[in-house]
């Protein structure tokens, strides 16, 4: 039988290689959207689920405008958000 041991390093590489290719996949669909986003299309483009994306805005990590009982996040904020987490921010 045999094991591998997967050390610290190898998580931090991994998750380094899997945001730069997240980042390069969505990048084609963040230029074709609009300016302001609803929390569906959020939620798609981050791969998140409606509670992480409340905490996301409870926290004040991702700032939002809302008008009635619709949330709007601001496009830019998304891929400020995105490149802030290849840099190993939250």
């Amino acid at each position: 039988m045999n094991i591998d041991l997967i050390t610290k390093e190898d998580l931090k590489e991994f998750k380094t290689s899997l945001i730069a290719e997240l980042k390069e996949i969505l990048k084609p669909e963040l230029k074709e959207h609009k300016k302001w986003l609803r929390s569906a299309e959020v939620r798609e483009i981050l791969h998140i689920s409606p509670g992480t994306l409340q905490n996301l805005r409870i926290n004040g990590t991702l700032a939002f405008t809302k008008v009635g009982s619709i949330f709007y996040y601001a496009l830019s904020d998304i891929q400020s958000l995105l490149h802030k987490g290849g840099k190993g921010g939250r």
